[in-house]
């Protein structure tokens, strides 16, 4: 009996090995199809099931909220300011949501420059047919026919658009903070013209047509035979439904296409239209820019596409929180002298107001906005910066006056003179 045992033992053993390779032949290939299923599975898609659909209120009175007296956006019924996560676990629906309300906030903020503060639209391109895409800007009445006096307004990128400095301040704080209107009525009180530029609408957004199944490829052709390969697809094809509406059940975005809209298709491109066709038009003796973010970096780069222009025309010029980068946009010495002189960037710090900075690059002074948050840093420097305008002009006035004396004084000695000769 034990001398069969012992005969059997290898026989055994070659047996478990077998049963144990074939055992983890079966993990593998059970890791293999939980690796291919998992593969299959979008978290975001997941996120997705049940999701209410994009269909949002088109005014601020569906979606409930409104404006109070200081300009802050409130629940019509609770008072309660804008909250974002109306339905946990749904990001991209209140997201979607968010961008409904952003865009009523734009055409109210339309509004507001049209009626409060009496602009009007110019459309570009200046020479727009019918059938092409258009932007705009905002004029005040005398923008253009101001001898003295004119402001420009360059926002950042984004998704703000004419007469925004944040979409972000406008919903969750106020108007004042997030708006250029308290600017736009400051200037006009101090005797400025105003142009708003607009410098994020580059294209018109338009629906993809439908495309067109493509035709099945041809297939190998197969040994198994026709009734068994139905079957078989049948299945698969069961299989694949089911797990797709188990575990995936998006709503699906309509397609767009955008069509740039001629020589404004960028914010730089933009506020070089703006000052060939526009600003270098107006009668204003004294142009003054304001950039915010981006914007900076646009006015620098028209600076290298209209350096004299700028130099002749402009007066001062505010940043706050400046994009701009005077050695990746290879701005010349010419103009770094000039920035040094005439141009002051209000950056978000923990400094006080006004506190001067270590400069970063050799470009202009920086002083503290008296804010760390970005958004914030136009609104924080609000008063400083209309001072800076006023001194700057104090003291090309003051120079202005002191050469009209002295040519005065040097044209009544030579009057002078020659009546002693005679």
């Amino acid at each position: 009996m034990l001398s069969h045992l012992r005969a059997a033992t290898p026989a055994l053993y070659i047996l478990w090995i077998t049963m144990a390779q074939i055992a983890g032949q079966e993990d593998r290939e059970k890791t293999t199809a939980l690796k291919d299923l998992l593969s299959r599975i979008d978290l975001d898609e997941l996120m997705k099931k049940d999701e209410p659909p994009f269909t949002f209120p088109k005014t601020l009175e569906e979606f409930e909220y409104g404006f109070n007296e200081y300009g802050q956006l409130r629940h019509i019924k609770t008072g309660e300011p804008f909250v974002f996560n109306a339905r946990e676990d749904l990001h991209r629906w209140n997201q979607k949501r968010y961008e409904a309300l952003g865009e009523i906030i734009t055409q109210y903020v339309y509004e507001l420059l049209e009626k409060k503060c009496n602009m009007t639209k110019a459309i570009l391109p200046v020479d727009a047919t019918e059938d092409e895409p258009t932007s705009f800007i905002y004029l005040s009445p005398d923008a253009l026919s101001n001898p003295s006096k004119l402001l420009v307004l360059i926002q950042g990128s984004g998704v703000v658009r004419a007469g925004q400095w944040a979409r972000r301040l406008i919903i969750n704080q106020d108007l004042d903070s997030g708006t250029q209107i308290p600017f736009i009525t400051r200037a006009m009180a101090d005797g400025y013209g105003v142009m708003v530029l607009n410098p994020n609408e580059n294209y018109l957004e338009v629906e993809k047509p439908a495309r067109s199944s493509p035709l099945p490829s041809p297939t190998e052709p197969s040994d198994e035979p026709a009734e068994k390969r139905e079957r078989k697809d049948d299945k698969e094809g069961k299989k694949k439904r089911e797990f797709y509406e188990k575990y995936r059940n998006p709503q699906k975005e309509t397609e767009t296409e955008r069509i740039p809209i001629r020589e404004n298709g960028s914010s730089e491109e933009h506020v070089l239209y703006v000052w060939d066709h526009f600003v270098s038009k107006a009668a204003a003796k004294n142009v003054f820019i304001m950039a915010h973010s981006y914007g900076g970096l646009s006015f620098v780069e028209l600076m290298n596409q209209r350096e004299m222009q700028v130099k002749n025309r402009v007066c001062a010029v505010a940043l706050t929180d400046s994009a701009h980068n005077i050695w990746l946009q290879e701005t010349s010495k010419g103009t770094q002298d000039w920035m040094q002189q005439h141009c002051c960037n209000w950056v978000s710090s923990p400094e006080p107001l006004d506190t001067p900075l270590d400069p970063m690059l050799p470009d202009c002074p920086r002083v503290s906005a008296g804010t760390e948050r970005h958004e914030l840093t136009s609104w924080m420097s609000f008063n400083s910066i209309f001072r800076f305008f006023s001194e700057v002009l104090e003291v090309k006035e003051d120079e202005e006056a002191e050469e009209t004396s002295n040519t005065v004084t040097t044209r009544s000695s030579s009057l002078k003179s020659k009546h002693q000769d005679l």
